[in-house]
């Protein structure tokens, strides 16, 4: 009995000599916050124009829809889209002032026609700008 008591005694001892393992420390919120990149909200992302002649037609085409039916601040956001597009469209600056007017908004109006004369896009409508940006003034 005395071996029995001799060994349980040693193994005791040796035992409360043992470390107990580490604990598994986490970072706390903060640190984990850092090493990881923010998400972000590909809605929240600025909108990237390159020229596509293309897509400001189908702008134009449905800023005219809208025009037509009265809902001018839809089609002076499709005209503007379409400017954003194509900026030496003449046809999209000329809408966009007829909105303008429609939307009294002189200033506006002004700035489109200028760009549109600036554009130098067909002479039609170049001349129609013309007219009207000298009515404006």
């Amino acid at each position: 009995m005395k071996r029995w008591l001799l060994a349980v005694s040693i193994a005791s001892a040796t035992f409360a000599q043992q470390q107990p393992p580490p604990k598994k420390q986490n970072p706390p919120a903060a640190q984990e916050k850092e090493e990881e990149p923010p998400e972000e909200d590909e809605s929240l992302k600025p909108k990237q124009y390159a020229l596509n002649p293309l897509e400001a037609v189908r702008n134009v085409t449905a800023g005219d829809y809208y025009f037509k039916r009265g809902k001018y601040q839809a089609a002076l956001y499709r005209y503007t889209e379409a400017t954003h597009w194509d900026p030496g469209s003449s046809e999209a600056f000329f809408k966009l002032g007829e909105v303008d007017e429609k939307l009294k908004d002189p200033k506006g109006a002004r700035d489109a026609y200028q760009k549109c004369i600036d554009s130098a896009g067909e002479a039609k409508i170049v001349e129609e700008a013309r007219k009207r940006l000298a009515h404006l003034k």
